[in-house]
């Protein structure tokens, strides 16, 4: 019985990984199709979007299998925090899309002359995923805390990106329906970032027992109860 509940619980890690990787490939390929005006490529992403729904509905019901199973409490929060990471992946799918359908209605209008250093904030985002993700397959709660605040960091470039948007669209009115698709882009980038922040502190919550999704310090774990 033991063995059949540790064979569903690697199936759940290996699950997400290969969520996680749909999720990260959908994000780069959304952004390129952004960045290099390729119709085709955006097509691709929204149709795989799929893909990244169908994992999550696959997870969930492998959750509900070994939810029945779970000798320890320490196996029902990682089965409970496993699904709640697949929610954010699916989330992740969901963004990358989102950044799709800008990608493709931009291809068909002149460009933007504007620069905008989108495939960094993708980055600095996903970096932040991956993190999290190995923060929860190496068991370390400390990685994932020091993920946290790098969240701020994705913000204020978002910030910034916004604001060099909408200058140009004050200076350029022609211009002010592309730019706003790029800033609608940009936003999907800082939600990822913060999907990735919920998962880092999912990954908090299951190896330290803490909840700190709305508690002031997320860096540092509580101080142990005295005896």
């Amino acid at each position: 019985m033991e063995n059949n509940f540790e064979m569903g619980l690697e199936a759940l890690r290996q699950k997400l990984l290969l969520m996680a990787s749909h999720a990260e490939t959908a994000v780069n390929q959304s952004v390129q199709a952004l960045v290099q005006r390729d119709h085709d490529l955006a097509l691709r992403v929204k149709e795989n979007d799929r893909i990244i729904d169908q994992f999550e509905v696959e997870i969930d019901d492998l959750v509900i299998q070994l939810l029945t199973k779970a000798p320890l409490a320490t196996n029902l929060r990682l089965v409970t925090v496993a699904m709640k990471i697949s929610q954010n992946l699916e989330r992740v799918g969901d963004e990358a899309s989102k950044i799709a359908k800008r990608a493709r209605d931009l291809s068909q209008e002149p460009p933007v002359k504007i620069s905008i250093d989108l495939p960094r904030m993708a980055g600095m985002a996903l970096a932040m995923l991956k993190s999290s993700l190995d923060a929860f397959v190496n068991h370390d709660p400390a990685a994932a805390r020091a993920i946290i605040p790098r969240d701020k960091e994705v913000d204020a470039l978002n910030k910034q990106t916004h604001e060099i948007l909408a200058q140009h669209m004050v200076a350029n009115p022609d211009a002010i329906g592309r730019c706003l698709n790029w800033m609608v882009a940009c936003k999907s980038l800082e939600r990822i970032a913060d999907h990735a922040k919920n998962v880092a502190e999912e990954v908090v919550y299951l190896y330290e027992a803490q909840d700190i999704r709305h508690t002031g310090n997320k860096s540092q774990p509580a101080p142990a109860a005295s005896a």
